[in-house]
C-alpha cells in the first residue's frame, strides 16, 4: 500500500520518522514520501528520515503552542497553503492513501491535524486517514480534554482514524521516556507491516493481501484499531495451524492498539511469514474465528510473504468506535473538560454545554 505520511506535532513527527525508517530498512517501499510539520523548531531538529516544515513562526517564534490546541488549530490554518505546497512530489500518482499522524493530547498535533485532514480532503481523491495517539490515563487533564476534542473532530474529517492508546503498547514500570520509545517502535513495526501488506518482497503467497483490502476494511470509517502478535514457526506449514490460530487470538484479544476493541463493522487478518510455513487451513480457521469474535461478516484474510522464522498475525478492525475503551476515554475527556470549567470560572460561557466541542 503506497502511502504519503505527514506527521503533525512532536509525537506525530517522531512516529512518522520511525515509520519512514522502518519502511526503508525493510525495503518495502510503501512510504512514498514523508513530511513532519511542527510549531516547535527544537522538535524538528532531531528528525533525519523525513523532510521538516516549521509553522506558526510569526505567532510563536518556533517555540511551540504549549499544549494549546486552539492555537495549534490557528497556526495550521494560517500556514496551510505552505504545508500543502510542501507536499508537492510527496503525494504522487502511485500514492493510494495519505496518512496524517499526530499525538492527540498536545497542542500542534491535536489542533493542527484535523485542519490538515480537512484541507487534504478538498484536494485529493485518495483516502485521507488519521493515525492518532491517545494520551495515557496519567498524562493529565489538559491532555485528556485536548484529545477528546481532537478525536471528535478527526472522526468527522478523516476517512478513518486508526487509534493507538498510549497505555496499550508499553511495559509496566517503564519511565515516560522509555515508554514513548517503546510505543513509537511498536507503532512503526505494526503500522509499517500493514502498509507493506501486498508488497511481496520474499516469495509469493497463495492469497496475498493487497492495498484494496486494507482500503475496503477502513471504508467503514470511524475508529480503526490494529492488533499484532508473533510466535516462532515450524518449517512444516501443517504444524503451524495451531500457531496461526494462537497469534490471531493474541493479536485481537491482547495485542491491539485499542485494548478491549473486539466489535467492528469490518476486519482484515494478515498472516505473515515464510510462504511455505503459512498454513492455508490455519488462515481460514482464524478468519472464521475473527468473524465470530467481531460480529462482522466483512472479514478479509490473506498472506504476507516475509523472510522470518516467526509466524505473525496482523488484525485490522474498521468501525470499532463502539468499544468500551473509547467510551471510557471519552468519559475521561469530558471529566477533564468539566475540571477545566471549574478552574476557569471567568470563562464559564465557553463550557456552556456538557459535550465536547469540535475544534472548528
Amino acid at each position: 500500500m503506497k502511502v504519503a505520511l505527514i506527521g503533525v506535532g512532536q509525537a506525530g513527527g517522531n512516529v512518522t520518522e520511525r515509520l519512514a525508517r522502518f519502511d526503508a530498512n525493510m525495503g518495502f517501499e510503501a512510504v512514498q514520501g514523508a513530511l513532519a510539520v511542527n510549531s516547535a523548531e527544537a522538535d524538528l531538529q532531531p528528525l533525519q528520515s523525513v523532510e521538516t516544515q516549521l509553522i506558526g513562526a510569526d505567532r510563536v517564534n518556533g517555540h511551540g503552542v504549549g499544549a494549546d490546541n486552539e492555537l495549534g488549530t490557528e497556526v495550521m490554518q494560517a500556514d496551510i497553503q505552505q504545508v500543502l505546497n510542501d507536499l508537492d512530489g510527496r503525494v504522487t500518482s502511485k500514492s493510494e492513501a495519505i496518512v496524517v499522524v499526530a499525538g492527540l493530547g498536545g497542542g500542534t498535533g491535536s489542533g493542527g491535524a484535523p485542519v490538515l485532514v480537512h484541507h487534504l480532503q478538498q484536494i485529493y481523491d485518495i483516502p485521507v486517514y488519521a493515525l492518532g495517539i491517545l494520551p495515557g490515563r496519567n498524562e493529565g487533564a489538559l491532555y485528556q480534554a485536548n484529545a477528546g476534542r481532537s478525536l471528535k473532530t478527526l472522526l468527522r474529517e478523516a476517512d478513518s482514524t486508526l487509534l493507538i492508546d498510549n497505555d496499550a503498547w508499553h511495559e509496566q514500570g517503564e519511565s515516560i521516556e522509555s515508554a514513548f520509545e517503546t510505543i513509537n517502535e511498536r507503532i512503526a513495526k505494526r503500522v509499517g507491516l500493514l502498509f507493506a501488506s501486498g508488497e511481496a518482497v520474499d516469495g509469493v503467497g497463495e492469497s496475498v493481501v493487497d492495498s484494496s483490502e486494507v482500503i475496503n476494511t477502513l471504508r467503514s470509517g470511524g475508529v480503526a484499531a490494529l492488533g499484532y502478535a508473533t510466535e516462532v514457526a515450524s518449517e512444516d506449514s501443517s504444524e503451524n495451524i495451531t500457531t496461526a490460530m494462537t497469534v490471531s487470538r493474541q493479536a485481537l484479544l491482547t495485542g491491539t492498539s485499542l485494548p478491549d476493541a473486539t466489535t467492528a463493522d469490518s476486519a482484515l487478518l494478515v498472516i505473515a511469514g515464510q510462504p511455505d510455513a503459512i498454513p492455508r487451513k490455519g488462515v481460514e480457521r482464524a478468519r472464521r474465528w475473527l468473524e465470530d469474535e467481531t460480529g462482522s461478516m466483512q472479514v478479509r484474510g490473506g498472506d504476507f510473504p516475509l523472510d522470518s522464522d516467526r509466524l505473525g498475525a496482523l488484525v485490522l478492525l474498521g468501525g470499532a468506535e463502539r468499544s468500551d475503551r473509547i467510551e471510557a476515554f471519552m468519559e475521561r475527556a469530558r471529566d477533564a473538560k468539566d475540571a477545566q470549567e471549574a478552574e476557569a470560572t471567568d470563562h464559564a460561557e465557553e463550557f456552556a454545554d456538557d459535550r465536547l466541542e469540535n475544534l472548528f
